[in-house]
């Protein structure tokens, strides 16, 4: 049997920005950690992991291709994730596209890579874990699957990124706490509020050291 391996050149990246950012009370990707937006450090760090970039919102920014949501009633991360399979189905050789969330800056500089060496074949999906946490929208998938999560966020209630993985073969590829001055940082730390962007601004600091 072919091992079947994927490279770079064949991964698309979006960054998942549609959310409504009600407990930080503004947009999340104008919201600015050390000199930077949340946009841009994300923008920056999935970049050099891809082919191509763009972003799920519903305006432009950062000179990026925008991919708003085909699917009507913010119907969640599940939304931006089709928006993204449709997409990059569209681009030349993309196979997979690998989503990650705006709000976690820093997510690990060998996401892709890692995800993608954990692939045993085309229709597996990759997602990422930390601390015995899986991070769904964290993920790698087959730019084929998005007709059957169309249909499938069309007749499901809830909607929940875990309940359609369920339905399909997936690996959980575990990353490690990422040493600082200060401490161990997960690289999925989140910025929901803005007591985490303070958070935020000492994980920036303790990681320039």
């Amino acid at each position: 049997m072919t091992e079947f391996s994927l490279d770079r050149s064949n991964i698309s990246g979006v960054v998942l920005a549609g959310g409504r950012s009600q407990r930080m009370g503004r947009d999340k990707a104008g919201v600015m950690l050390g000199a930077e937006s949340l946009l841009r450090h994300v923008l920056t760090r999935l970049s050099q992991q891809v082919a191509h970039v763009a972003i799920n919102a519903d305006a432009a920014a950062e000179n990026v291709p925008v991919v708003p949501d085909h699917l009507p009633g913010k119907a969640g991360p599940l939304a931006g994730i089709h928006a993204a399979m449709v997409y990059a189905a569209g681009l030349p050789a993309i196979t997979h596209v690998v989503t990650v969330s705006i709000d976690c800056p820093f997510f690990p500089a060998d996401l892709v890579a890692r995800l993608a060496a954990a692939l045993e074949h085309p229709l597996q999906i990759a997602i990422a874990a930390s601390e015995g946490r899986s991070h769904p929208v964290f993920g790698l998938w087959p730019v084929t699957l998005a007709a059957d999560l169309e249909a499938w966020i069309a007749t499901d209630e809830k909607r929940r990124v875990r309940d359609f993985l369920l339905r399909h073969d997936v690996t959980e590829v575990s990353f490690p706490l990422h040493p600082t001055r200060a401490s161990l940082l997960d690289p999925f730390f989140n910025i929901n509020t803005p007591d985490d962007l303070i958070e935020a601004e000492r994980w920036l600091e303790a990681l320039r050291a």
